[in-house]
């Protein structure tokens, strides 16, 4: 049982952390499609993967983007699906991709590259699903095939995490020359539940694992884990998605410009060498040991 279940008051700091969660996770705010549909005009959606079946969970499609002096850039956008009615959640898995829904996003962004179009990816997903079907069809595979083929597409790619980013599921979407993520988003290795489920054998012991993990938005950033915050909203997005809509799609365009003036090689040098910088550490030297003088050996005789 958590301390705010046995009615002790959260710390700052883990209370702070919790309510970021939760407004990642409200029931208004909105999902990927909702804002797709706000920013990009003519959206085409793209079905199947050519080896199993079509991932409702996931959406692909060639869209419009209208660009700053009125021209308009053709992109592929991706999105997840998560659904609004109990049957719609059903039928999306709940926004849990299958291998199938990173094959048919792969798939789609090998399009993009062959007709030179950026690929933007909107990201709100708790997990890749973690089903029987979904291993035995190579689920894992799937993700680790996106890892490589996204960190080395020659065209401009540009992630947004907008609510949850959570675990391999999110990160499937997002080796991107830009990753974003909306100021009210968490992005996270494992959902707190689940740290909590490891760490203390208790899934209410949530909001302490949220605030272990430094999931919020500021805290992913100081790490370098993302490229930039997106502001909502005062009060989170879901009180004005019209107005958060317009904040996010004049940062895409910007970052979309951004990228497209660089050289193509630049550009995937400078993905790749992002990645490869994300995991620092280092290690001291360990102490040794003094070194036993002959008067002081001799002494021990």
């Amino acid at each position: 049982m958590s301390e705010e279940q046995a009615g002790k008051p959260l710390p700052a700091a883990v209370a702070a952390a919790w309510e970021r969660v939760e407004r990642a996770r409200h029931p208004q705010r909105p999902y990927p499609m909702d804002l797709i549909g706000r920013i990009f005009t003519d959206f085409s959606e793209i079905h199947g993967d050519r080896r199993f079946g079509d991932d409702e969970a996931v959406a692909c499609g060639m869209a419009r983007l209208a660009m700053p002096g009125g021209t308009t850039q053709e992109v592929l956008v991706i999105g997840i699906r998560k659904g609004g009615t109990t049957k719609e959640k059903v039928r999306r898995n709940f926004g849990m991709p299958n291998p199938e829904g990173y094959r048919k996003a792969l798939r789609s962004m090998k399009l993009a590259e062959k007709f030179n179009r950026p690929v933007i990816a909107i990201i709100d997903v708790t997990a890749a699903y973690p089903g029987i079907g979904a291993e035995e069809r190579g689920q894992g595979e799937a993700i680790a095939r996106n890892l490589l083929e996204m960190s080395r597409l020659k065209v401009p790619t540009i992630s947004v995490i907008t609510g949850e980013g959570g675990s391999g599921g999110a990160l499937g979407l997002a080796v991107a020359d830009r990753v974003l993520i909306l100021e009210s988003a968490v992005y996270s290795v494992i959902p707190p539940e689940g740290a909590a489920a490891i760490m203390w054998r208790d899934a209410g012991q949530k909001q302490f694992a949220a605030a272990a993990l430094r999931i919020t938005a500021p805290e992913v950033a100081d790490l370098g884990c993302v490229d930039g915050i997106v502001p909502e909203p005062a009060g989170g997005i879901y009180t004005d998605p019209e107005a958060g809509a317009i904040v996010l799609g004049d940062t895409i365009r910007r970052h979309l410009a951004e990228l497209q003036a660089m050289p193509l090689d630049q550009l995937i040098a400078t993905r790749r060498n992002k990645f490869r910088n994300l995991a620092q550490f280092y290690t001291e030297t360990p102490p040794q040991p003094r070194q036993t003088s002959p008067e002081e050996a001799s002494s021990r005789v």
